[in-house]
């Protein structure tokens, strides 16, 4: 549900004004309320986010910003959580979809991978503190679990 500011404070500089802006641009929506082309168009958004993600946590921690790379760890990290809403019965089909049957056939282990996806991505932004090699740590906690999911769950592209 969206909040809305009273009437009296319509004017775009109010507190309650900037409360709305905010959520109307971070506003998520239900999975289930949404036609298949939505639901279908919208997980495909948010792989392409976490993939362009990915890209620039390599370039953050190529170039050693550590702390600036975490918040999008945690938003990858969010994705996954989401994306589990993203693949209901109706949407197997249409709309250039790359996901492959083998998601619904296999749903507990695919499930368990975003999870997986999810958690190792959190794991990633406490090990980058200490790691010494930060390719490699992102390489087994990131790039491992795309390579994975790629391999079991998406059309070749």
């Amino acid at each position: 549900m969206i909040r809305r500011p009273p009437r009296s404070t319509l004017s775009s500089s109010s507190a309650a004004s900037d409360v709305y802006k905010r959520q109307s641009l971070t506003f998520s929506f239900s999975a289930s309320a949404q036609t298949v082309e939505e639901i279908i168009k919208g997980r495909k958004a948010m792989f392409s986010e976490n993939y362009q993600n990915g890209k620039k946590i390599s370039i953050l921690l190529k170039s050693n910003k550590i702390e600036e790379a975490k918040p999008l760890m945690k938003k990858i990290s969010d994705n996954f959580i989401k994306l589990l809403d993203y693949f209901p019965e109706n949407t197997k089909e249409g709309f250039k979809t790359e996901a492959l049957p083998s998601i619904w056939e296999n749903k507990d282990e695919f499930n368990a991978l975003m999870q997986k996806a999810s958690d190792d991505m959190i794991k990633l932004a406490k090990a980058i503190d200490t790691a010494e090699d930060l390719r490699a740590v992102q390489k087994e906690l990131m790039w491992g679990n795309c390579s994975s999911c790629h391999n079991r769950f998406r059309a070749p592209h």
